[in-house]
């Protein structure tokens, strides 16, 4: 056995060195003593979008669906296994909505009938199921009427597919008239697919209205917040700002139907439902149950852009509705209101606790004001319409507030009639911010590294709004989050961060998805009930942003920005804060590539760190199985002299960091 194991491990060596001595090498300079241009904060953020369920049964932690009856079928998400609907007088009970027409944001409520003394229940069936952990404790809130003390008790259960008790707490209703109770019980095991159970003790008739479930550890602890493995992840990322509330759910599919935030702010029960946009949009995974409850509503938007220590960035309607929809417009004699919508909404953000949108958002816990300073007017809009209404927002805006920054948009397009008409017009306007999105293959994102270079250093600042390799096809059900497409976008990316002086924000999009009720693929996360995990381009995403560096420095093959020659991308920064230089590599070949690189300008310390993402296999992915197969790994290197020498493996991103002396 020896001389075959000899001969294998020296046959072993012998192709590993033919394979390193035949790999592409390179020299390349970096000038650490001189700063192109400053790096922004915002460079790398984040954008949220309420599609593939992202609030409502994903971010916003609230278990219950169709908690208050306002789904457009006001018992969706809810069974009566136990009922005879078609009849009243052999059943043991029945649960009918009612309207109470004088309630005008959340009017419908569930009036339950009990005939059997030994039980009726109701059953919600959560967000495709409730994810519960063994030994969690979970808040569960509810409004009764109990008309005459009909009902003696309401008895609260977990339970999973096979009618198995996971935990269980009671209620007591006490009051003929509206009253909220609280309980809170614990799980007895782990279930993806638990059930919550309602049954009634007594006879007549009880009254039901915001039945509401949060597990008690949600992020910083707040009573009804945020998931918290979700949030963890969006703040590892160090995120210099939170796009918000999206994208195409801000227009609406008509205007009736748009996002309005004074609808989220306030009481959580007096947040209007309104059917989610994404509902029916896509014939390949339709979406009936999909509504808005707004409990992730403006405020909590804003609070959390607070907690990830990123700039707030709302975008709001300008009187336009998708475009790829109805288009209908606002005329322009009656826009004022929606102007008005945006001037309120930065007092809201920013007024003292004197005004009167200062006064709401100190009512609802947050005396100081939340300093906004950008704010998006439209999402995708394009053509004459869209200009003639931005011209009238940016002169109202700027007369109130005029340091407010304006983010305007370009359109859904990198290029075409609608991107050159926009980006001709917002020029005229000396617009400060322009939106930029891009649904492109990764062949399109490697080959469009250059695109800033050209860009006028006079013109608006460039926002990379939405972009994001599509493996097959805009919008297709078939995209994957594989790792050609992640290394592509990186590539993308070091020309973003070369052309800092243009490129002012930048984040990928859609942020987030669930496992079983999404819309639109690739996205930035994924989660199920239980767990939730980075895909291979969020780990590039959290490279580029906890790497950003404060100043952008040249880093150069012959005297030119490396940007594709031989497969290599390359970008350089430094960070005053750190007191570090780091170097950005993208190897978008198959096989190795031998880089020097040589620092000069600035005394470095020997010892450095080599951070590497890489994966053999262009469709490999990060999965709920194996959630980091495709994640960073960091260990030290040396300089040898002035030079930093490293073998950059096929499909690879790496990262170099030197502690300046």
């Amino acid at each position: 056995m020896k001389p075959n194991l000899i001969t294998k491990i020296t046959l072993c060596g012998l192709l590993l060195n033919g394979f390193y001595a035949n790999a592409q090498k390179t020299n390349l300079e970096v000038n650490t003593a001189t700063t192109v241009t400053k790096i922004q904060p915002t460079m790398y953020g984040v954008f949220f979008e309420d599609i593939n369920f992202a609030a409502d049964g994903g971010l916003y932690a609230e278990m219950i669906k169709n908690r208050s009856f306002e789904f457009e079928a006001p018992l969706m998400g809810w069974e009566q296994p136990n009922s005879d609907k078609h009849s009243f007088n052999t059943t043991s009970g029945i649960a009918t909505t009612v309207k109470a027409l004088e309630n005008k944001t959340n009017p419908s409520f569930c009036r339950v009938l009990i005939n059997d003394a030994k039980g009726f229940s109701m059953i919600n069936e959560g967000f495709r199921g409730m994810g519960i952990k063994k030994d969690a404790k979970y808040n569960l809130s509810l409004k009764a009427a109990n008309h005459n003390g009909a009902i003696k008790k309401i008895i609260i259960q977990f339970i999973d597919k096979n009618k198995k008790v996971l935990g269980e707490t009671s209620i007591v209703p006490t009051a003929n008239d509206w009253k909220g109770y609280n309980a809170q019980f614990t799980a007895t095991q782990t279930e993806a697919k638990a059930q919550l159970k309602i049954t009634f003790e007594g006879n007549g008739t009880i009254d039901l209205d915001m039945i509401s479930l949060f597990p008690e550890d949600t992020w910083m602890n707040r009573k009804n917040g945020m998931r918290k493995d979700i949030v963890q992840l969006l703040y590892d990322m160090k995120p210099g700002f939170l796009r918000f509330p999206g994208g195409c759910i801000v227009e609406g599919r008509t205007l009736a139907q748009r996002y309005q935030w004074k609808k989220t702010v306030g009481d959580v029960e007096k947040r209007e439902t309104l059917i989610n946009r994404w509902n029916t949009e896509f014939t390949h995974k339709p979406a009936p149950d999909y509504f808005q409850t707004f409990g992730l509503g403006f405020f909590e938007y804003f609070q959390l852009s607070e907690d990830l220590g990123a700039q707030p960035l709302p975008i709001l309607s300008c009187g336009m509705a998708c475009q790829f929809n109805t288009g209908e417009l606002v005329p322009m004699e009656e826009l004022d209101p929606y102007v008005q919508d945006a001037l309120d909404l930065i007092e809201f953000a920013n007024g003292g606790t004197e005004t009167p949108w200062g006064r709401v958002r100190s009512e609802m816990g947050h005396p100081k004001p939340f300093n906004l300073k950008y704010i998006g007017v439209g999402n995708e809009q394009w053509g004459p319409d869209y200009i003639e209404r931005y011209k009238v927002f940016e002169k109202a805006i700027k007369a109130k507030y005029p340091k407010m920054i304006i983010v305007s948009g370009s359109g859904p397009f990198p290029e075409g009639d609608y991107f050159e008409y926009g980006m001709q017009e917002l020029k005229k306007l000396n617009a400060e911010i322009v939106d930029e999105h891009y649904y492109k293959s990764p062949q399109w994102f490697r080959e469009n590294a250059t695109r800033y270079d050209s860009y006028d250093r006079k013109g608006p600042k460039i926002f990379a709004g939405e972009y994001a390799a599509q493996s097959v096809a805009i919008a297709s059900p078939d995209n994957r989050n594989n790792w050609e497409c992640a290394f592509s976008e990186a590539a993308f990316m070091t020309g973003l961060e070369r052309n800092a002086e243009v490129v002012n924000l930048t984040s990928y999009a859609p942020l987030m998805a669930h496992e079983e009720a999404w819309q639109w693929t690739p996205d930035l996360l994924w989660f199920n009930n239980l767990e939730a995990y980075g895909s291979a381009n969020y780990y590039v995403q959290k490279l580029f942003a906890t790497n950003r560096g404060t100043d952008l420095i040249a880093i150069t093959k012959d005297g030119k920005p490396v940007t594709g020659q031989n497969n290599l991308f390359a970008s350089a920064v430094k960070d005053s804060n750190s007191k570090e230089v780091i170097v950005k590599l993208v190897n978008t070949s198959a096989t190795a590539q031998e880089v020097n690189v040589d620092l000069k300008g600035t005394k470095l310390q020997t010892k450095g760190t080599i951070i590497t993402l890489t994966s053999p296999n262009l469709q490999d992915e990060n999965s709920f199985a194996n959630p980091k197969k495709i994640s960073p790994t960091e260990k030290g290197f040396n300089l040898k002299g002035d030079k930093a020498q490293t073998s950059l493996p096929p499909y690879s991103v790496t990262v170099l960091k030197l502690k300046m002396k």
